[in-house]
């Protein structure tokens, strides 16, 4: 008896076209996701070109801000407009009048802008020794590394050469792991003291590495640096990076520096530099208010540092000539931060540094 085996074709053939339907919906699906993949990216890269004139329009719409300083205001302070204040008495009726900082509309987008002026803070490449120590000695640094510090960030910054005392050049950082070479030029960014010898992430930047550091303004007594017990966290009040600038004048403008930097001039104490701010602040006793009487000049502020006045002079300014200008472009839900750095050099508003991350 013989059997037959009866092919099936209708049936095959009806698996063959659902697995053809299956592959080209497959491929009709990786098509899709490629185009959108694709829209997107151009999208983006149309959006990045758009922030990123956009960022350039936040570093002149800054510019001009900077170069609508009134005359009749010799100074630079916290209640001006650049600095977020209601503004001066001679700004009130100005161009400046009614402008903002905030979601200022450019085309299709919005830049916001902070604008921090250096002088603020003590410049790392010119602080002399004293300032350097008295620094350390008001964040409470134990005194056997202060020198330590001090000397190391003179060796980093001044051309190569035999070591400070307690300081260190390139064959000390050669033996750690990984290796490098001191620098032996000025400091371009105040991370760098992140390589210092003997300095550590908690004594550059506590809020960010421990300790109880904050944004009080109430004035930091100095510690009388006996150390910290084994395994003891430091607690630093402030850090380096809060009272260091790498770009600036080389000046401390009295008018914006906290009482942490104010406490850097010589002859300043705690409560001198807690009087200097009382009396700039007003009768609210709060900076960058109505009621500010800022300091006309130097000299104004400099009585409070007693004897030590003419040893200050030089040091001190009301005004400002270097500026941080940080910028958030944004068009839709597309944003990004970007920084320039303005030098003011009379009536001109020079462009020295513009990057983002």
């Amino acid at each position: 008896m013989k059997f037959q085996i009866r092919k099936n074709s209708t049936g095959m053939a009806l698996i063959m076209v659902m697995i053809a339907i299956a592959v080209f919906s497959f491929m009709a699906g990786l098509l899709w996701m490629s185009m959108k993949v694709e829209t997107q990216l151009a999208r983006n890269a149309e959006n990045e070109q758009q922030l990123l004139w956009l960022g350039r329009s936040g570093v002149e719409y800054a510019r001009w801000i900077l170069s609508q300083h009134p005359p009749a205001e010799p100074y630079d302070s916290l209640m001006q407009i650049w600095a977020g204040g209601p503004g001066g008495p001679s700004e009130t009726n100005s161009a400046l009048a009614g402008i903002s900082l905030d979601h200022f509309k450019i085309g299709d987008g919005t830049v916001s802008l902070k604008i921090v002026d250096l002088e603020r803070f003590a410049n790392i490449n010119t602080a002399p020794p004293a300032l350097l120590q008295q620094a350390l000695t008001v964040m409470g640094v134990d005194a056997d590394n202060i020198s330590v510090v001090s000397d190391s960030i003179q060796d980093w910054r001044s051309p190569a050469g035999s070591p400070r005392v307690a300081g260190a050049e390139s064959d000390y950082y050669q033996s750690l792991t990984p290796p490098y070479n001191a620098k032996n030029a000025p400091i371009d960014d105040i991370s760098e003291l992140l390589f210092v010898k003997g300095v550590t992430p908690e004594m550059y930047d506590p809020k960010t590495y421990g300790g109880s550091a904050s944004n009080s303004p109430a004035p930091q007594h100095p510690k009388l640096g006996f150390g910290i017990a084994p395994g003891q966290t430091p607690d630093y009040p402030f850090g380096l990076k809060d009272v260091f600038t790498a770009v600036s004048s080389g000046k401390i403008n009295v008018n914006t520096a906290d009482v942490n930097v104010l406490q850097l001039i010589p002859g300043m104490d705690a409560n001198a530099a807690a009087a200097v701010i009382q009396q700039r602040a007003g009768p609210d006793g709060a900076d960058g208010t109505e009621d500010d009487t800022p300091f006309r000049n130097a000299s104004e502020a400099l009585k409070f540092a007693g004897p030590a006045a003419a040893q200050a002079a030089n040091l001190v300014t009301v005004g400002s000539s270097t500026w941080r200008v940080n910028i958030t472009a944004q068009i839709g839900d597309a944003k990004r931060e970007f920084t320039a750095i303005l030098y003011r050099g009379g009536a001109d508003i020079q462009v020295v540094g513009f990057y983002w991350k």
